[in-house]
Formats: structure tokens, C-alpha cells, sequence
């Protein structure tokens, strides 16, 4: 080694300075906690709960609002015209009243709506005909029966000309089954001639009673051999004609 390397002093060498010490890691969980507490804090403050106001409440301060309003309300003397007769201040003043009180919602009763409306006919009735001599003829028909006309002339053919009476003697004992309807047919007939005619039900007969075709039904039935035969279940129009007693 030469002399100036030996006389060069030694760098001096610098201890490390202290580490500083690590800082604790916030977690996902406490930063989303931290920023989750002021806003909890806040909604909390928020939805803070309000005292309700009951039904009964409600409708006592409305009742104090109206008395209130009432009493403030000062009465304005009314002006007279030179003969002593008031103006027409009042008619304006009863307006705003009528105008000011809150309409109740409670719907009127039957009887009350009743009462209030005239009494009008539930239905209206058409003239009775009449004939050339002036004779009331009442008629009920019965359309699309289920019975086949030559089966029900069968059963009309017995009360024609009869008394209302006999006709519902005839019809109760007859053994078909088109007796039933011909018998309600009548039983309709003498309802039209009481109710919209006023006529006696004893003092009528039957002038006219007749049994149109209707349409026919088509239905199927199979047969022997794959082949298939045409059902028709046949419909009929009755026609029932009253009159009273000559």
C-alpha cells in the first residue's frame, strides 16, 4: 500500500437510520365501514319516525278550523235601496257560504233517493190488439222449442176453444212431453193479459193456439260397417192467443 493510501482517513460509515415503523393496513372492510357510518348516520336522522295523526284528531281540527273560520267572519249589515228592499248582496253571500262548507261524501239511502225521484212504470206495455169488433186478443209465443211440431199439435189441438181453467186441467193430465211447455206457454199468456191488460184470468179462453217449425238440428250416429245416419232433432215456434168471453 503506498503513503497516501494509508493516510487517507477511512470513510466513516453511516449507520442506517432507523426504520420507521409500519403503518397498520386499513382493511376492504373498515374503509367500507368508515364510509358507511356517516351515511347511516345521516338516514337514521332522516327516517325518524312522526307522530301520526289519528283519524279522530284529524277530524277534530278540522271542526276547530271551521268554528274558527266562522267567528271570523263578521256580518256585514245589509244595504236597503230607497223602498226598504235588501239587494241582491245576499244572494252572493249565501253562494260563497254554500261555496265554503266542505260536502260530506255520504252516499243518501234508497229510501231517500226514492222519495226524492217520482215514481216512474218499470216497464212499458204496448196496446193490447183489438179486433175489427173491438175484442182484446193477448198473445205469448215460445220460440226454439226442443220438441217437434207434429208432436205438439198432438197436445194444442185439445184446448183450443177451451176456458183458461180447462186448458190447465187438459194440459196437467195430459201423458207428453210437450204438454209441459204448451202449459207454461199458457200460464205466460195469462200473466200478460193480468199484469199488462188488466183482464180476469176466469173470464178468458183460448182463441188461437198453432205450432210453427223452427230450425232443424243435424246430428250423427254411427252404423254398422263404418257408415254414419243423419239425426234431425227438430225445433218449434208455439203461438198462444187469449181473449175474454163474448
Amino acid at each position: 500500500m503506498t503513503e497516501e493510501e494509508k493516510n487517507t482517513p477511512e470513510e466513516e460509515t453511516t449507520e442506517p437510520a432507523a426504520e420507521e415503523a409500519p403503518k397498520p393496513r386499513r382493511t376492504r372492510r373498515k374503509k367500507a365501514d368508515a364510509e358507511d357510518q356517516p351515511a347511516a348516520e345521516a338516514t337514521e336522522a332522516e327516517e325518524a319516525p312522526k307522530p301520526r295523526r289519528t283519524r279522530r284528531k284529524k277530524a277534530d281540527e278540522a271542526e276547530e278550523a271551521q268554528v274558527e273560520a266562522a267567528e271570523d267572519e263578521v256580518e256585514t249589515p245589509v244595504a236597503a235601496d230607497a223602498e226598504g228592499e235588501p239587494q241582491e248582496d245576499d244572494e252572493a253571500e249565501g253562494e260563497e257560504e254554500a261555496e265554503a262548507k266542505p260536502r260530506r261524501g255520504r252516499r243518501r239511502s234508497s229510501e231517500t233517493a226514492a222519495s226524492d225521484t217520482p215514481a216512474q212504470p218499470v216497464h212499458r206495455t204496448a196496446p193490447a190488439r183489438r179486433l175489427d169488433d173491438g175484442t182484446v186478443v193477448v198473445r205469448a209465443q215460445a220460440k226454439y222449442v226442443r220438441c217437434a211440431p207434429r208432436k205438439a199439435r198432438l197436445v194444442v189441438d185439445h184446448i183450443r176453444g177451451k176456458s183458461v181453467g180447462d186448458a190447465r186441467a187438459i194440459l196437467t193430465h195430459t201423458p207428453r212431453a210437450a204438454a209441459r211447455d204448451v202449459l207454461k206457454l199458457l200460464e205466460s199468456a195469462v200473466a200478460n193479459a193480468e199484469n199488462n191488460h188488466e183482464l180476469d184470468a176466469d173470464d178468458l179462453v183460448v182463441r188461437k193456439v198453432y205450432v210453427d217449425e223452427g230450425p232443424t238440428l243435424k246430428r250423427y250416429r254411427p252404423r254398422a260397417l263404418g257408415r254414419a245416419t243423419r239425426i234431425r232433432k227438430r225445433t218449434s215456434h208455439m203461438t198462444i192467443q187469449l181473449s175474454p168471453k163474448e
